[in-house]
C-alpha cells in the first residue's frame, strides 16, 4: 500500500464514534513522503478540520515559526495527528479513538520512513512510546526506538495557552537543531573520503 492509497482507505472514515460527533473531514497527513523528519501531534482542531490539513490554525503558524527558527520548513517534513478526526470541542483523544486510529498512524511512519519522529505534546509521545509518559521530563531528548528515534517536544497549543511555556517550547526546538547538528556532523565523518582521480598516464615518445 502506498501512502495515497492509505490515505484514501480512510476517506469518510467511521471507525469510531469521532465520525458521528461532529467532525467535517479526515485530517490525514500532509508533507513530504520521504521526509526523514516527521512531527505527530495529538488531533485535528477547528480549521484542521474544515481544511483537511494538519497544523494550519494558531499553533499551526507558531509551528511554521519554530521550524523556520531552525533551517525547516514545511516541505521538508511530513506532519501527521495520532487521530485524524477532531476531537468535539477539541477535547483530549479517548483510549478506543486513539486505539483505532494508530494503526494508520504507525502505517505512515512505516511509508515514510523518517529517521527522527518528533512528537509534539503528551498524547503522541506516550501513543509511540506504548506508555504513560510526563512530557515535562521527556522533552527535548531522544529516545531510540526499533525502527526510528523518538524526540519529544511539548505542543505549541500548550504554549499559546501557557504563556510560560512558550521558552520551554523554544529551548526544545533549539535541542533539536544541536541534535540534526550532531546527527550530519555524523554522517559527514562516516563518509569515505572522496579519493582523487588516477593520473592520466603519461605519454611516452617511442620514436
Amino acid at each position: 500500500m502506498t501512502l495515497i492509497e492509505l490515505k484514501e482507505s480512510l476517506h469518510n472514515c467511521q471507525r469510531c464514534k469521532l465520525a458521528k460527533l461532529g467532525r467535517t473531514q479526515v485530517v490525514f497527513g500532509v508533507g513530504n513522503p520521504h521526509a526523514s523528519i516527521m512531527f505527530v501531534g495529538e488531533g485535528p482542531g477547528f480549521y484542521e478540520d474544515k481544511q483537511g490539513e494538519p497544523f494550519v490554525g494558531a499553533a499551526g503558524k507558531l509551528l511554521n515559526d519554530l521550524l523556520q527558527s531552525i533551517g525547516l520548513s514545511r516541505p521538508d517534513i511530513y506532519i501527521a495527528n495520532v487521530v485524524k478526526c477532531r476531537p468535539p470541542n477539541n477535547r483530549d483523544p479517548e483510549p478506543d479513538e486513539v486505539e483505532t486510529c494508530k494503526p494508520f498512524l504507525l502505517q505512515q511512519i512505516e511509508l515514510i520512513q523518517p529517521k527522527l519522529v518528533c512528537t509534539l505534546g503528551k498524547w503522541a509521545a506516550q501513543t509511540l512510546l506504548n506508555r504513560p509518559v510526563s512530557i515535562m521530563k521527556m522533552r527535548g531528548q531522544a529516545v531510540r526506538l526499533e525502527r526510528f528515534t523518538l524526540f519529544p517536544l511539548l505542543h505549541p497549543a500548550a504554549a499559546l495557552h501557557q504563556g510560560n511555556l512558550r521558552g520551554s517550547l523554544e529551548e526544545d526546538f533549539h535541542k533539536l537543531k544541536a541534535y540534526l547538528d550532531r546527527l550530519d556532523a555524523q554522517a559527514a565523518q562516516a563518509a569515505p573520503a572522496v579519493s582523487s582521480p588516477p593520473a592520466a598516464p603519461t605519454q611516452m615518445n617511442l620514436f
